[in-house]
């Protein structure tokens, strides 16, 4: 009973992670890639969710509470802090060029900036700066509010329209346009297309493919 029950606690979960991972690879075989391309596609952005690149640096001062040699004497010296601002691999550098790639071989460009500029309005509404945290969202809002924008704009391209307007949208609603509130946070760390957003783009593939 016991081997059954630790069985079935392995088998599930590998059996769910083996099926997701073909559906990814599935969806962005449906984009236009060769199965090879769209496995080499799906595993640069897992990998690349980890990568960020820095590329700006700003100093800011923290006062923290110090007591010198006497007692009931204290005073408040600065310590210098740097807050890094990078872009993530997986989450914004992947999903930009895929976006150009099918920019201009697939998706209208019109159509597909006019599905852009929905989801961007609707990822900033609904966006939320977090101390500590981040810019957060909720999951499944990109992929939906990308495939009824594309649905609408783009009836008879509506898969690779999806995949634009929901990669450059979260990544502008919720991130470049939130940017100035995560900064003031004092964040050591500032990704653009990290955690809270990288799951968004990623699924949009995922919405694109079921609309092919």
């Amino acid at each position: 009973m016991l081997w059954s029950l630790l069985f079935l606690f392995l088998f599930i979960p590998m059996l769910l992670a083996s099926l997701f991972l073909n559906l990814a690879v599935f969806s962005f075989a449906r984009l236009g890639l060769t199965p090879t391309g769209a496995f080499t596609l799906l595993a640069a952005s897992i990998i690349g969710g980890f990568i960020n690149i820095p590329i700006s640096r700003r100093r800011f001062y923290v006062e923290q509470l110090q007591f010198g040699r006497f007692p009931f004497f204290f005073y408040y010296p600065p310590q210098v802090s740097y807050q890094f601002l990078c872009v993530n691999v997986g989450g914004a550098v992947i999903p930009v060029l895929f976006s150009l790639y099918l920019l201009t071989t697939r998706a209208p460009l019109l159509p597909s900036l006019e599905a852009t500029l929905i989801v961007t309005i609707v990822t900033k509404a609904l966006s939320r700066v977090v101390p500590g945290v981040g810019i957060t969202i909720p999951t499944f809002i990109p992929p939906i509010a990308a495939a009824l924008a594309a649905v609408i704009v783009s009836p008879h391209n509506s898969a690779p329209v999806a995949y634009v307007a929901g990669a450059l949208g979260t990544l502008l609603g919720a991130d470049i346009l939130n940017l100035g509130a995560i900064r003031s946070l004092r964040s050591q760390v500032v990704s653009i297309g990290g955690a809270g957003v990288f799951d968004g783009i990623f699924l949009v593939a995922l919405a694109a493919s079921l609309l092919s």
